[in-house]
């Protein structure tokens, strides 16, 4: 028997504020995903990218993080690496920060999980071209199962978004809605597909 944990990757609050009037329908999926993961007693897992004060892991090698060298946007104690509120840890749930991309690269995340004896994955976050494709690609080399909730992720290419669910995901992952992931609940409408 499998155990699963839902992964909420970079809802965080100067992530999710750059998605504008999208943020709404996102964050209410998600919150909906996150309620049926608690209630079927499946572990959430948050993961935020964030680094110390100072940076001194942001590499001046690294395209995406050498423009925040020297400025305090991603710093781990402010506002903007905070979880958004609409879908904030509960006592006990675990927060794991990363220090790239992939929610593997520079966490603990795969000590955690195997710590509470998860071996299958369901991944939501934004963006789909950044946490959540660098996340299934190295859960899938660690042998996790994997599902992908497709509208509990968000890019700010809605096409990459597409071509990433319809055509580079599915040959890893199931990819399916929150709604037919939580349909697919024990308890919740019949079993897992």
């Amino acid at each position: 028997m499998s155990t699963e944990a839902l992964l909420i990757m970079d809802v965080q609050n100067g992530i999710v504020s750059r998605l504008g009037g999208r943020a709404d329908t996102l964050l209410a999926t998600l919150a909906d995903a996150i309620g049926s993961a608690r209630a079927a007693g499946v572990p959430v897992v948050y993961v935020r990218v964030a680094f110390r004060p100072g940076g001194p892991e942001m590499s001046p090698k690294n395209r995406i993080f050498a423009a925040l060298a020297g400025s305090d946007a991603m710093d781990e104690s402010g506002p903007a690496t905070q979880i958004h509120p609409a879908v904030a840890p509960d006592p006990g749930e675990v927060l794991v920060t990363k220090r790239r991309v992939s929610a593997f690269s520079g966490s603990d995340l795969d000590v955690v999980l195997r710590a509470i004896g998860v071996d299958s994955l369901v991944l939501a976050g934004i963006a789909t071209s950044g946490v959540v494709l660098s996340t299934l690609r190295q859960a899938a080399d660690l042998d996790f199962g994997l599902t992908v909730l497709e509208d509990g992720c968000a890019d700010a290419d809605p096409e990459v978004h597409r071509v990433l669910m319809e055509k580079v995901f599915p040959r890893q992952a199931s990819v399916r809605t929150a709604a037919e992931w939580i349909d697919g609940r024990p308890g919740e409408g019949g079993g897992r597909a």
